[in-house]
């Protein structure tokens, strides 16, 4: 099925590069180099943190540079629905770093430079994500949505997004194999996280292709089974994680420990425990997208029904 291509207008273009993508640029780039200056005294959550400023101050500035240097028949419509994708992430990549660098490490700072640092990143990650967030919102205006559907303004792709980006958390919590590597049941969740991760990529990137429509049975039924699948998946995790964690039947340690890293002052790395609580919530929170997904196909299915791209 194809779609009609068009290019925004060359004062869209404009405005989109010197209203948003300096803007962007600018905030990221100035949230990692205050953390980056801190030294050796930034800590583990400070490098998680300036890692994710970095990537995205990388790619807003890959995407800056295509869409000021590109003609406008050089990339394939889906071109727009890859940059708006890519915004989705970076909003929420910047809100969560942001959440999480304050609460874990900032608020037990002592007064002093290194604070006044750390609190003006938080403030220029924040801003980063509201900027990321108007240009999810405004694309509709500085495109036009007559002739270029977009995928990634309906609900399935953007439950997708969801999906991935909570799956994406919770791999980076799991970085310390410590937390799982002790029992086969936590294993498993690990793996459920890995194949749930990687179907809704693998359906996310059919969308923007538009591939999906390429398959040989109903879209809707194969994501419908896939839904089913990952809930399922999910639960199990849910039961499991929880379980093996912080069950002292099943060798977990119900409450939070008062040493080690765990001490409510400053610590160069996050405490093992709230690792553990971090990835049962993140566990529950997606649980619910995957539901309210499974909810979508549902009724997709029931009225034969679903989204469909625009024809030229």
């Amino acid at each position: 099925m194809s779609t009609q291509s068009t290019s925004p207008s060359g004062d869209a273009k404009f405005n989109v590069c010197r209203f948003l993508r300096l803007p962007q640029l600018c905030s990221t780039c100035v949230a990692f180099s205050l953390v980056a200056d801190m030294g050796t005294l930034r800590g583990a959550i400070g490098n998680w943190s300036m890692s994710f400023w970095c990537v995205c101050f990388a790619m807003t500035f890959i995407i800056a540079l295509v869409e000021c240097c590109r003609h406008p028949s050089s990339f394939p419509f889906f071109w727009y629905n890859i940059s708006v994708t890519y915004a989705c992430y970076a909003a929420l990549i910047c809100l969560s770093a942001s959440i999480i660098y304050s609460i874990t490490y900032v608020q037990f700072m002592p007064y002093g430079p290194n604070w006044d640092r750390a609190i003006a990143a938080t403030a220029f990650s924040c801003i980063a994500s509201v900027l990321y967030v108007i240009e999810v919102a405004g694309m509709r205006a500085w495109y036009e949505l007559k002739e270029i559907f977009f995928y990634v303004h309906t609900v399935r792709p953007l439950l997708k997004v969801l999906e991935t980006f909570v799956a994406g958390v919770i791999f980076a919590f799991l970085s310390n194999t410590s937390l799982y590597l002790h029992q086969p049941a936590l294993e498993w969740c690990v793996a459920v996280y890995s194949i749930c991760f990687i179907l809704a990529a693998v359906v996310l990137l059919l969308g923007l292709a538009e591939w999906e429509y390429m398959l040989p049975g109903p879209f809707s039924i194969f994501q419908l089974v896939l839904s089913l699948l990952s809930v399922l998946l999910y639960i199990s995790a849910l039961v499991l994680w929880p379980l093996y964690q912080f069950s002292e039947g099943f060798g977990g340690q119900p409450q939070r420990p008062s040493d080690g890293d765990c001490r409510d002052e400053l610590t160069y790395d996050m405490c093992a425990w709230d690792q553990r609580l971090a990835v049962a919530v993140l566990t529950a929170v997606n649980l619910l997208v995957y539901v309210a997904d499974l909810g979508y196909w549902a009724g997709q299915v029931s009225v034969g029904t679903e989204d469909q791209p625009r024809d030229s």
